[in-house]
């Protein structure tokens, strides 16, 4: 009778859930009843309505079994639901697919590490399914990190701790295992580019936990290979989104150490180096942006280190060392992304960095460098020319207004960035980078007296409009740098290098004739002070002016080609080389060189001579005149508020005697020298007060520095004043002053007197005394 009975309840259960209990065999080591399964097959194809109760069923059954340890029923229902997925396609499959993952979410909860290997397996197969459309409302959070943990396994047996997600490839693997890190490297390209923008960030951040998490940031080749493993297999159009998650978890580790740092921006250059030629799109200002608040940070730290005193030297000392390879770092990579740039994004760039660069006495730089100090200021203002000349690297503007804005130049040849050796070398380097259209300065390295500069083969064009009116508009501030440059104390042999090139560059570039004579008057300019040392220079660094102008003044007579002049130079660069061998490049920056105790008694035949080079290019053609004026470097506003000594106090004003004639042979230049200490002198010696001393001095800067427009502008003002003065005078005079008796007024039709208190009435100026 219960027998009876039990066959009678079986009979009136569904027979969709008959059909599932038919394929679990009494003993589970039978495995799967392949007859029954066949039918259950059939049955969920035919009628595929049923399918998600199938799959509610079994996942039932199997949470049970999972509950009660019998793995072996539980093998029996991942196989019966495998083989339905994998058999049943349509789209009543979507609502049996939760199930299927609900399963799998069981057997990796499980604490069974043969079970977690099962659910593994399983997810893979589903993993590889085509689906006609996707689904978007399914979440694969939990088995991500599920995964992810499995990868961090500390289980106690080796050989479960080291079972691999990955299968081998084929059934030969048993006899010859393929490497496991190949397999993974092939599953993680295939999962990378089938990502999307909207969920790369759950292919691309568990890689940094990764990193972050077993420390391999430093060394960082793992992480080198990672991200040229992400950026080779996303589509080329996300490459900026990567960029960015790089640039934010960067910022993430603000605070961890320099070589962790250092390491993430050289996976940062790696990323960008695949990029960089391809879709980076909006991320460029981002990219340097960051770099830049990272590099000041990192002169921040670095400068802080530093004041901490003698305490922990060594240990200080080692991180310094760090932070100088997280600076080298940012700035390789600033300087490999911009060099790559096309050129409308470099000029942008460029204005960029420069508006970073700190310069003293003036708040147009964007940089926050309140907490560096002094020395912290200066390494910030190294850093960042240093990145700007790797940017404008290979930059090939058509003209040189383009490449030298004046929003770019005047910060760059701002007086603050001359009162260190160092930036005055950076800043000539950036100026050749954008000067040298024509790729002439290898050609021109070191300072030497060159022969036959026919020989180097020099390129250049003719100089155009534009490249004429920017000379017209900015020369004078271009000569002022390279002069003032010359006379600095703290010079080496190099900043002699670089300012011979800066000449050369602007007579190859921008020189017409008016700019030769300029030229030529600021060597000779640059020669009288090295003879008058009104700065109490060293010998060293007045016999490397001397070989400077002399290096200049023979490449310069060879490039224009009047034979006269070359002879000129020539003869004195040939004495020079018997009697005063100090004046030469080859011999003023070579180690031992002996150095003559005075200048000033040497033979005018070891100088070059005005009156000399002016018939030499008169015969020529060439307007002469203002070779007789000596050239004044313009005195600029930031003068006064820079760090350095001022110009006026340092530079002589020079006034010609004589405009219209020539010197003699007798004197190097027919001009009288009136330094500002003999006009102080003299107008303490008429006892002008202190007042009346700087009212002139600073009448003298105006009319040195003002342009003509400015001064008369100035004047028609002071004449318009004047004008209005003598009207209200004139009125005054016209008109009666108030009487006290009273003035006669009519209101409303009625006279009617209105008395002025004496000492109310106002008389005018003139009339008081």
């Amino acid at each position: 009778m219960p027998t009876r009975v039990c066959c009678c309840c079986s009979a009136l259960r569904p027979r969709y859930k008959r059909l599932v209990d038919n394929i679990f065999p009494e003993d589970p080591k039978d495995g799967l009843v392949k007859a029954d399964m066949e039918k259950l097959t059939f049955y969920a194809v035919s009628a595929p309505e049923k399918l998600d109760r199938i799959g509610a069923y079994l996942a039932e059954r199997l949470s049970r079994d999972v509950v009660r340890h019998r793995s072996g029923y539980v093998l029996i229902a991942m196989e019966a639901l495998d083989q339905l997925l994998m058999a049943c396609h349509s789209q009543s499959i979507k609502p049996f697919v939760e199930s299927f993952l609900h399963m799998v979410a069981k057997l990796l909860e499980s604490g069974e590490p043969k079970l977690q290997v099962l659910g593994t397996n399983s997810f893979v197969k589903f993993a590889n399914i085509e689906e006609d459309t996707p689904s978007y409302h399914r979440r694969y959070d939990f088995f991500v990190s599920r995964f992810s943990a499995m990868c961090h396994s500390c289980h106690s047996d080796p050989e479960i701790r080291t079972d691999r997600i990955c299968p081998p490839s084929s059934p030969s693997a048993a006899d010859k295992e393929e490497n496991p890190a190949v397999l993974a490297e092939s599953c993680f390209r295939e999962l990378l580019g089938r990502a999307t923008f909207g969920n790369m960030n759950n292919a691309v951040r568990p890689v940094f936990a990764h990193l972050d998490y077993h420390k391999l940031w430093d060394p960082n080749e793992f992480a080198v290979h990672c991200f040229k493993i992400i950026m080779y297999s996303i589509q080329a159009q996300y490459s900026h989104h990567v960029i960015q998650e790089i640039l934010g978890h960067l910022d993430a580790c603000k605070k961890d150490s320099p070589r962790v740092r250092a390491g993430i921006i050289q996976v940062l250059l790696e990323a960008v180096a695949i990029a960089a030629k391809g879709s980076i799109g909006p991320t460029v200002l981002e990219v340097f942006n960051t770099l830049l608040k990272h590099l000041r940070l990192s002169v921040e730290l670095e400068a802080n280190d530093s004041q901490q005193g003698s305490v922990g030297s060594i240990t200080l000392s080692s991180k310094d060392n760090d932070e100088k390879i997280v600076q080298n770092a940012i700035i390789q990579t600033i300087g490999f992304f911009g060099s790559n740039l096309p050129d409308y994004q470099r000029s942008e760039i460029m204005m960029f960095i420069m508006g970073k660069v700190p310069v003293f006495g003036t708040s147009t730089h964007t940089l926050d460098i309140s907490q560096l100090g002094d020395l912290g200021t200066r390494r910030i203002q190294i850093m960042l020319l240093r990145s700007l000349l790797m940017v404008t690297s290979g930059y090939k503007a058509k003209t040189i207004v383009t490449a030298l804005p004046g929003s770019f130049l005047d910060p760059l040849l701002s007086p603050s960035l001359m009162e260190d050796y160092e930036l005055r070398q950076l800043v000539l380097e950036v100026m050749h980078n954008l000067m040298d259209r024509h790729d002439n300065r290898a050609k021109l390295r070191g300072i030497r007296i060159i022969p036959d500069v026919a020989d180097l083969k020099i390129k250049r064009e003719k100089i155009c409009r534009q490249d004429t009116s920017f000379m017209k508009k900015n020369g004078q501030q271009l000569y002022r740098h390279i002069y003032l440059g010359c006379k600095e104390e703290d010079n080496v042999q190099k900043n002699y290098e670089l300012l011979y090139t800066s000449l050369a560059l602007i007579t190859i570039e921008l020189a017409n004739e008016e700019v030769v004579i300029d030229l030529i008057r600021l060597a000779i300019a640059l020669q009288d002070s090295a003879i008058i040392n009104e700065d109490n220079l060293p010998m060293f660094h007045r016999c490397g002016i001397m070989a400077l102008v002399a290096a200049y003044l023979n490449f310069v007579s060879q490039m224009i080609a009047v034979p006269a002049f070359c002879q000129h130079v020539s003869k004195v660069i040939e004495t020079r080389t018997m009697e005063a061998p100090y004046f030469l490049p080859e011999h003023i920056f070579r180690d031992k060189c002996m150095l003559p105790k005075s200048l000033e008694k040497h033979d005018k035949s070891l100088y070059f001579l005005t009156n000399k080079i002016a018939e030499s290019l008169g015969g020529s053609g060439y307007s002469v005149e203002r070779l007789s004026v000596p050239y004044v470097p313009q005195v600029t506003d930031e003068d006064r508020l820079s760090r350095r000594k001022s110009i006026v106090d340092t530079v002589s004003i020079q006034v010609d005697i004589l405009p219209n004639i020539v010197p003699s042979d007798d004197v190097v230049s027919n001009t009288e020298e009136i330094t500002f200490e003999a006009l102080k002198k003299a107008i303490d010696t008429n006892g002008m007060e202190e007042q009346e001393k700087e009212k002139r001095r600073l009448v003298i800067e105006k009319f040195q520095k003002a342009p003509f427009e400015e001064i008369a502008a100035q004047c028609e003002s002071k004449a318009n004043l004047l004008h209005d003065r003598l009207a209200q005078i004139l009125e005054l005079t016209i008109r009666p002053p108030p009487s006290p008796s009273g003035t006669l007024t009519i209101t409303s039709g009625h006279a009617q007197y209105q008395s002025v208190p004496v000492y109310e009435m106002k008389f005018p100026d003139l009339c008081v005394y």
